[in-house]
């Protein structure tokens, strides 16, 4: 199977957008959807295949080489910290991670803040911004709706991903500092990388055509 490329999708926000943009460079399958049944679909023609993975997992097959390439947001990225080369940002999927409180909890500095709980699905990059602050947080984990914690009391503040900032609103949180700006990357295994290196880099310079092409 080493003339096939192995393309790794993020289940969620990105899916959609990933499947159209690799499809206008020629790499696409029947029945590429979300939801597939299929745990592996391929193309045998254009001799791709295609998994269909959970976002937190994606960094993961493409780092140990059970999928050559994948895209996935950069805030994933950074949490999870793994070996793999970022080829590409694709600039789609835009949103900010940020630390959030109570509008009636605000405080004049972050430093004011030290020694509190937040809650995250982010303990490694929630752990990286304080650091760099100077300020000991407890950081609680979360999987579910992070904004629940200050509003039973598990928390007092928050560091989660937003891109409208509704959901703060409709919660009354105030977003008090932003930690970083995440989109959507393409990135690949680095031995597929150097192994399929005419193949996968062409695919990168026909995406960034495409991408300088809608961004005219």
């Amino acid at each position: 199977m080493d003339e096939y490329i192995t393309i790794a999708l993020p289940k969620g926000k990105l899916f959609k957008k990933s499947v159209e943009l690799l499809a206008q460079v020629g790499y696409s399958a029947d029945n590429v959807v979300e939801d597939s049944r299929k745990l592996v679909i391929t193309n045998e023609a254009a001799k791709v295949r295609f998994i269909i993975t959970k976002t937190v997992d994606l960094p993961t097959y493409i780092e140990y080489g059970a999928a050559d390439i994948g895209i996935i947001g950069k805030d994933v990225l950074l949490e999870e910290g793994k070996d793999v080369y970022e080829l590409l940002d694709l600039g789609f999927g835009k949103c900010r991670l940020m630390l959030a409180v109570p509008e009636a909890k605000q405080r004049p500095k972050l430093t004011d803040y030290a020694h509190l709980r937040v809650a995250t699905k982010y303990p490694n990059c929630a752990k990286q911004y304080f650091d760099k602050l100077g300020v000991q947080m407890e950081i609680i984990k979360l999987n579910g709706s992070i904004e629940l914690g200050p509003l039973i009391g598990l928390s007092e503040l928050i560091v989660d991903i937003v891109e409208t900032g509704t959901t703060l609103r409709e919660n009354k949180l105030k977003e008090i500092d932003s930690v970083y700006t995440a989109t959507a990357r393409l990135i690949a295994n680095r031995v597929s990388f150097k192994l399929k290196f005419a193949r996968l880099n062409k695919l990168v310079q026909d995406l960034q055509k495409i991408l300088e092409e809608e961004a005219k």
